[in-house]
């Protein structure tokens, strides 16, 4: 296979607000610390939870996004890819993060949701606009119920 494939799919809650920085150039960055938790029962018959914590950065019309909705406890899924990088500590001594480069981010809700729908991004060239200002297709009500199935995607 030439390449390979670098893809992360991530659901988890944000452990603090986002921090939102805006580089020289005017670029926005949100970076997200996630956590992804899963649980099992363990030889003794203990509920027995692991947690993992992630850091995702999101760049550009989804650090807007992330900056305007998201806040601790809420719940997301991310798309991306992993990215390594170093640097050098105080001491000297070469440091390396692994880091998550979100290229999709979805509002999933959880804690401050205020039961609304969730605007969605995506690294698209659409990024850069307003979750609001795209179209939203609507069905209307009474055909909800009417068990017709015809337009269901499989």
């Amino acid at each position: 296979m030439a390449g390979g494939v670098n893809k992360v799919i991530l659901i988890g809650n944000l452990g603090t607000d986002p921090e939102v920085k805006t580089l020289t150039s005017g670029t926005k960055v949100a970076r997200l610390r996630i956590a992804t938790s899963e649980s099992y029962t363990n030889k003794e018959g203990e509920r027995v939870t692991n947690t993992e914590w992630h850091s995702v950065n999101l760049w550009r019309g989804l650090a807007e996004v992330a900056e305007k909705y998201l806040k601790t406890g809420n719940t997301i899924y991310v798309e991306g890819k992993l990215r390594t990088r170093s640097y050098d500590d105080k001491d000297g001594v070469t440091r390396y993060v692994t880091e998550i480069e979100g290229d999709n981010m979805t509002m999933l809700g959880g804690r401050n949701d205020g039961g609304g729908s969730s605007p969605s991004q995506s690294a698209s060239p659409a990024a850069s606009k307003p979750a609001a200002s795209k179209p939203q297709a609507t069905k209307p009500a009474e055909s909800a119920s009417d068990g017709d199935d015809d337009d269901l995607p499989f």
